[in-house]
């Protein structure tokens, strides 16, 4: 893995708090940690979410990426992580039970962290289906994004082998079902599993 790489994957959630609290930071090289964070940091006053609770959520999705990374390179590879509102969501596909426990063990470790949602499958994903499902998130993102009758901004999407995993908050339960319609559009998703949280009237 390239530095540029492992500074995409570990500094940038820590970034969009150094951005929102108006620090300035040195970084030299990678300015795609850079332009990516000051993107979301960007949007992050339209999410329903409070701007420390996304600085929160940043910064344990940061720690936690940075123990996969000192867990070995394999981990930040096969292991994705999502965090909204301290409920941290793990995908990927990893080959044994071992690496499986260690990710959730590494979750569980970070302070804020109020539930790990443990979706990790042991498997071996192949070329083509991480083709597949890098395809899928994207074409899915898009769709949410110009769906105006959907707040895409609260949503997260992650994909392995054709599952579709989601979380986030939903402005209604007819929206999630918006959004879930979208997803079995898509070509290649088999399945799609919600932890999103559909908000509350008055909320």
């Amino acid at each position: 893995m390239s530095p540029c790489r492992a500074l995409d994957l570990l500094i940038g959630p820590i970034l969009a708090v150094v951005v929102i609290t108006g620090s300035a930071v040195g970084l030299g090289g990678c300015a795609s940690a850079v332009v990516g964070t000051g993107a979301a940091v960007g949007v992050a006053a339209f999410e329903e979410r409070s701007v420390v609770t996304v600085a929160r959520d940043a910064v344990i999705a940061s720690k936690i990426r940075l123990g996969l990374f000192n867990a070995g390179e394999k981990y930040i590879t096969r292991i994705s992580i999502e965090v909204y509102e301290g409920r941290v969501l793990i995908t990927g596909a990893t080959p044994d039970e071992s690496m499986h426990a260690e990710a959730v063990h590494l979750a569980w470790k970070i302070e804020g962290v109020t539930d790990v949602i443990n979706e990790i499958q042991i498997s071996d994903t192949g070329f083509v289906n991480t083709i597949h499902d890098s395809l899928i998130t994207a074409r899915l993102t898009s769709s949410l994004t110009f769906d105006q009758e959907i707040l895409a901004i609260n949503y997260s999407v992650e994909t392995v082998n054709g599952i579709v995993y989601l979380i986030g908050v939903a402005q209604s339960s007819t929206e999630l079902k918006r959004v879930i319609a979208h997803a079995h559009q898509i070509s290649y998703v088999r399945k799609v599993i919600s932890h999103v949280r559909v908000k509350k009237t008055g909320t």
